[in-house]
């Protein structure tokens, strides 16, 4: 297959720098071994065999010391460093990144209150996080929930505070996995994914949907939706992660996840008003191609970081997560090129993110060979959706959040499976790592399946409880007359 020949020439040219790089990556990752005391070494011998062994005494021998229970590492500073920066790198991603990004792509009448959504989501899920889905998503759960959802242990973050003296935090441990940040650092980090996911939902139901039907939906969605797959997929315990899925920095838990979500508000709320008769062209380019800068700046800090260290496999990511966007945004110019006789800006930046997209769950399995096969087919499988896939189905998902972020993490995590390179997620307990292959693309698949069944199917419920209460959509006067000077009394100038 060509994918296959692709990843065959590649890995080919590409093979010695990932192999520094997985190195680097497993020195710098796996925790220094606790080398057993030789007070403690006696502990080891049976009550039997000493006396055997050894010549009469007339003084009984000391009890041996007990080993000192093992610690969590210490943390390092330049891990601390790398992911503090990452974390604020993530959070620009939302704003001013995304927000500027799809301002830019509706009318004029509807900038002020899309910029709004994504600021108030921000609020929103940052609060939201701290108080339980933290701790619904990364701790260990207890009993049969476990490999389904954390339990309460981080209930407004208790706990976090136990490793803390003399006003420095000395280790961490979430789960059973030592790391070298600060606790608050990796929360944090995982804080801004949080956010910038259901913010991502926006985009197909911009134009028409309520301010306060937004903001409900948004906390309810980040509790019963997001935090759960999060934990399956993410934490140590977690069912899928469990079964072997490679999803490094989120195709299935943000992208396929917001992207189906999407997909049910859409289907919900129906199309806008004016829908393929008036003419719904961008307010402002200009906007969503700084927006789209932003967040390829900013998806560095998104996959680089999920190493959670300055190490090798972050250099890894860094590179592929480059290379596959530039692929992307080149094969939808490209195939507009040929579709439309124009290459436009719009396409070239949309197509930037659907590579940003689709190498997210690959960024830290894959080589440079594999993320530029990656990018090249998201960016044209995602402009097809986003052109044809629309217009064949029906739907009015305005921005294209299905269609890009739906679509193209699907890609992206099946592709992971067929180009994922086994030194790259090796470990002392897993040599051979994750290889790709068929097996692992199955394996992939029922990853992709189950996180767009569940996602699907809670979102609808969610919608369809909040359209039965409050209502979800604007009233059609309202959205003639705009979402900024109907919800917010604002306009621009």
């Amino acid at each position: 297959m060509k994918l296959g020949n692709v990843r065959k020439l590649f890995w080919a040219l590409a093979i010695a720098m990932p192999l520094l790089a997985a190195g680097a990556a497993a020195v710098a990752q796996t925790p220094p071994p606790t080398t057993p005391s030789a007070a403690a070494a006696p502990a080891t011998a049976t009550p039997t065999s000493a006396p055997a062994a050894a010549a009469p005494v007339t003084v009984p021998a000391p009890a041996p010391a007990a080993p000192a229970p093992a610690k969590p590492p210490a943390y390092n500073s330049g891990d601390t460093a790398w992911m503090l920066t990452s974390t604020a790198l993530v959070l620009m991603m939302t704003i001013p990144g995304l927000a500027l990004f799809y301002a830019g792509m509706v009318r004029k009448k509807n900038v002020l209150a899309t910029l709004m959504q994504a600021f108030a989501t921000t609020c929103l899920v940052s609060i939201t996080w701290t108080v339980v889905g933290y701790s619904f998503a990364f701790t260990n759960g207890t009993g049969g929930l476990a490999p389904y959802l954390g339990d309460l242990s981080r209930l407004m973050l208790s706990g976090i505070e136990k490793n803390i003296a003399l006003g420095d935090d000395s280790a961490s441990l979430v789960g059973p996995q030592p790391m070298t940040i600060p606790e608050t650092v990796f929360m944090m980090f995982q804080m801004t994914f949080a956010i910038i996911t259901p913010a991502l939902i926006a985009g197909a139901f911009a134009d028409r949907m309520k301010f306060s039907a937004m903001c409900v939906f948004m906390v309810l969605w980040s509790l019963l939706v997001y935090s759960p797959i999060a934990h399956w997929v993410w934490a140590p315990t977690g069912w899928l992660n469990a079964r072997g899925t490679l999803d490094f920095a989120g195709g299935t838990v943000v992208h396929i996840n917001a992207g189906i979500a999407g997909m049910m508000a859409c289907l919900v709320m129906g199309k806008r008003v004016g829908y393929g008769t008036e003419n719904m062209s961008p307010y402002n380019l200009t906007y969503a191609v700084i927006g789209a800068s932003l967040l390829w700046v900013g998806w560095f800090g998104f996959n680089a970081g999920s190493a959670v260290g300055a190490n090798g496999r972050a250099g890894m990511a860094f590179a592929v997560t480059h290379i596959a966007t530039a692929a992307a945004a080149l094969g939808w110019m490209f195939a507009e090129w040929i579709a439309h006789g124009k290459p436009s800006v719009l396409g070239i930046v949309s197509g930037a993110v659907a590579g940003l997209v689709a190498i997210t769950p690959a960024s830290g399995f894959v080589l440079p060979g594999g993320a530029l096969a990656i990018g090249v087919a998201a960016g044209v499988i995602c402009f097809l959706a986003a052109t044809k896939l629309k217009g064949l189905l029906g739907y009015d998902d305005s921005l294209d959040t299905f269609g890009v972020h739906g679509i193209g993490g699907i890609v992206g995590a099946l592709l992971t499976g067929w180009f994922s390179y086994g030194p790259l997620s090796a470990t002392a307990a897993m040599p051979l790592g994750s290889p790709g292959g068929f097996h692992q693309v199955f394996i992939q698949a029922q990853a992709v399946s189950v996180t767009l069944i569940y996602s699907g199917l809670v979102s609808l419920i969610l919608l369809l409880i909040i359209n039965a209460t409050i209502g979800l959509r604007v009233s059609e006067e309202e959205e003639v007359e705009g979402l900024d000077i109907s919800l917010h009394g604002e306009a621009i100038g």
